[in-house]
């Protein structure tokens, strides 16, 4: 007989539309291609440990965590490398963030190199920032640059090129 006015009803949220849904089909919905959803970022997962007895030969390469506690006898790439007090290294330390507890005979390289009180390096140490504690001991040059990851980033300003002729 009458039938109710849609005029004062508030329209439709986003998502949904005035027409009534579909009655279930046996077909699962596909959501369109344009749709994502977001999703939570993965965790970090935790440092890798290589343990006191352990004596590793060979190079290290890692986007994430090492924390030494053995020996390593070789190159070391990682994000974040802490060395142990009980650690040795023979070999070259590339990391974003290196902090050193332990004895490196080698070169280090790093964005943010930390010597703590206990650390023993022999080697030069290519830095952008760093921090050494009373206590620590040094052997080696220091020296700071941008990007001290990449060996060939130059702290000097570059050389004029010399005209052809």
């Amino acid at each position: 007989m009458f039938s109710k006015s849609k005029i004062n009803e508030p329209g439709p949220k986003q998502g949904e539309t005035d027409t009534p849904a579909p009655a279930a089909s046996s077909a699962p919905a596909t959501p369109k291609p344009t749709e994502y959803k977001a999703t939570a970022p993965k965790p970090k997962p935790p440092a890798s440990v290589l343990s006191s007895d352990l004596h590793v030969t060979g190079n290290m390469k890692t986007t994430g965590d090492i924390q030494v506690e053995g020996t390593v006898e070789g190159d070391i790439r990682a994000h974040l490398l802490t060395i142990g007090e009980s650690a040795t290294i023979k070999g070259e330390v590339v990391a974003d963030d290196v902090v050193i507890n332990g004895r490196i005979v080698g070169r280090v390289r790093g964005l943010k190199v930390r010597l703590t009180s206990t650390a023993r390096v022999e080697g030069d140490i290519i830095h952008k920032t760093i921090a050494i504690e009373s206590g620590a001991h040094f052997e080696g040059s220091v020296q700071r640059q941008d990007d001290p990851l990449n060996p060939g980033a130059k702290t000097a300003p570059a050389a004029k090129p010399n005209p052809a002729s």
